[in-house]
């Protein structure tokens, strides 16, 4: 097998040409043994299969999270909604507790779903892989819901290093 050529580019314009990849915004929470409830934001969330239903997130390896992600069975994945633009920045920045005044419900296995997200995906813990400066987390997917009044809601978007919220194509 081959290995990589070693790359021709700096990391700004790494860095750069993946912002132009537009992403949804999530928060990933869970509960600790001491139900300790935490949570953080990610865009590197995706689809993996359908049959079983497994999807995927990444989070670095230096996180102060990683150790309750990398033991915990369960956590939800929340797929955010353009109005809540101050909860994707309360669980990307703010260090003391990140829940006080959040609303939010426990699901079926006790992991705290956040009151207003688009969609969310309870997820078993299935697979863990370590990756450069990141580890990838697999989640085989028991339950997943979404917003009951959908009214127009639109999702939370990252690109280009800035939030953005989507509207129809007009053609």
């Amino acid at each position: 097998m081959t290995r990589a050529k070693t790359p021709n580019f700096d990391p700004t314009e790494f860095r750069a040409a993946l912002g132009q990849f537009a992403t949804g915004v999530t928060v990933i929470t869970t509960r600790t043994d001491n139900d300790q409830l935490i949570g953080i934001t990610a865009s590197s969330f995706n689809s993996v299969s359908l049959d079983p239903p497994l999807v995927l997130w990444s989070l670095a390896t230096k996180s102060a999270s990683m150790p309750v992600f990398r033991a915990n069975s369960h956590y939800v994945v929340n797929v955010l909604a353009a109005s809540q633009l101050d909860l994707c920045r309360r669980f990307a920045t703010l260090k003391r507790d990140r829940f006080a005044g959040v609303s939010h419900a426990a699901s079926d296995s006790g992991m705290p779903v956040l009151d207003g997200a688009i969609a969310w995906f309870e997820c078993h813990n299935r697979t863990r892989y370590d990756e450069g400066d990141h580890v990838i987390f697999v989640g085989e997917v028991e339950r997943c819901g979404l917003r009951e009044v959908f009214d127009d809601a639109l999702p939370l978007v990252f690109h280009a290093g800035e939030f953005h919220t989507l509207g129809p194509i007009v053609s």
